[in-house]
């Protein structure tokens, strides 16, 4: 595979042009040229969103997932969620600048706590869920889920101080030897199936895989390049190829992170064209719905998909967009901003966003239907600082 680097000709589809480079292990500058569509005039963004509500939402609603009875695992820990641990460890700690923080909070700091103790008890912990209880498979797909989610949590905080640490690189070990080495999902790893899209349905192997890739490709001390894991590193480059034509747009959204994060994963050509995808998906008022990006996804319950731009779409595409390389000049990605500075819940400090699998009603209570919530808060926060901070 040729390297993601090389001065690529973005988009030939009417939306815009525009340039990027990316050489090798370091990201050069990037300038764009943008012509916006008539019908969407450029939007100014401005730092109108409150930082300090966002993480009083986050931190509030991070301890009640730790507290909350059915999230209790053995020794004292607890999973892991997709929906509102793993966004939370990955976007707290980007809002220590704008809150004059020197530390992790203390929610932080319980989190990785307990994903240090089931990386370092690893062999005597349970699984997050077990045949006897939920099925054939469960226990293999918990061990899968959960090895990659402590490999990117771990990762991510190492990121920060620059050095990969011994729990981080047990994280590692663990995620490399879950990895599939035969069958259809060679180089994946097996993932909880619950019928929940988009994080654990019968497509989501392919999300784990991208969120491996982003472990791997943020780990510092140059992780990526060490002998021992290229074996494994060749694997999860060939799964997340082959299986890049079949994937519903959500899937390829966490791909372009991945690609941004891991050098030569993916061609120039399939960056253009999960770009363009994602352009194309806009709507009118700036953001994204996650229906549209979901295939023919339809709600267990019954109920409609909700069809108008949420917080989550429209918070993690336009923080991949920026890993992307695009330019803060990008007229989408500005409207896009433009919309999660407009649309952040101000008393609660939260952004909403909808499930794919049933309505608020239709939830186990309303904590649960904060779900989407969570995550949805967690990714504006990310889009929103990195904006600020270039």
């Amino acid at each position: 595979m040729r390297p993601i680097g090389s001065l690529v000709a973005l988009l030939a589809v009417g939306i815009f042009t525009a340039s990027w480079c990316k050489g090798g292990a370091a990201a050069a500058n990037s300038q764009e040229t943008v012509t916006a569509h008539p019908e969407k005039p450029e939007t100014k963004t401005s730092n109108s969103w409150d930082p300090k509500a966002a993480a009083a939402y986050l931190d509030r609603r991070q301890l009640w997932w730790m507290e909350w009875p059915r999230a209790q695992r053995d020794h004292e820990t607890f999973c892991v969620s997709c929906h509102t641990a793993v966004p939370y460890a990955l976007s707290r700690s980007a809002l220590r600048t704008a809150l004059a923080e020197q530390a992790a909070s203390p929610n932080e700091r319980r989190l990785l706590d307990s994903v240090t103790k089931r990386v370092r008890l690893w062999k005597e912990v349970d699984p997050f869920y077990k045949d006897a209880d939920r099925g054939p498979y469960k226990s293999a797909e918990s061990r899968g889920t959960e090895s990659v989610l402590n490999a990117l949590i771990l990762s991510s905080r190492d990121a920060k101080s620059g050095q990969l640490s011994n729990d981080a690189h047990a994280a590692f070990e663990n995620m490399w030897a879950e990895q599939q080495i035969s069958g259809k999902q060679k180089g994946a790893w097996l993932w909880l199936r619950f019928r929940n899209e988009p994080w654990e349905a019968d497509d989501s192997d392919y999300f784990g895989a991208t969120l491996a890739a982003v472990a791997v490709g943020i780990a510092p001390g140059n992780y990526r390049a060490m002998p021992e894991v290229q074996t494994r590193l060749r694997l999860l480059r060939d799964y997340l190829n082959s299986e890049f034509a079949v994937q519903i747009t959500i899937n390829r959204v966490l791909l372009l992170w991945a690609a941004a994060k891991l050098p030569g994963l993916l061609e120039p050509d399939q960056q253009k064209a999960i770009i363009g995808e994602l352009l194309q998906k806009q709507q009118a008022d700036g953001g994204w719905s996650l229906s549209s990006l979901s295939g023919n996804w339809k709600r267990a319950d019954g109920t409609s998909q909700e069809t108008t731009s949420d917080g989550y779409a429209t918070g993690l595409i336009t923080f991949v967009l920026q890993q992307a390389g695009i330019s803060a000049e990008n007229a989408e990605l500005k409207r896009g901003l433009a919309w999660l500075t407009a649309n952040q819940d101000k008393t609660e400090g939260s952004w909403e966003a909808y499930s794919l699998n049933k309505s608020k009603q239709n939830h186990i209570s309303p904590d649960t239907a904060l779900f989407m919530n969570d995550a949805a808060t967690s990714y504006a926060v990310l889009s929103l600082t990195a904006s600020n901070r270039r």
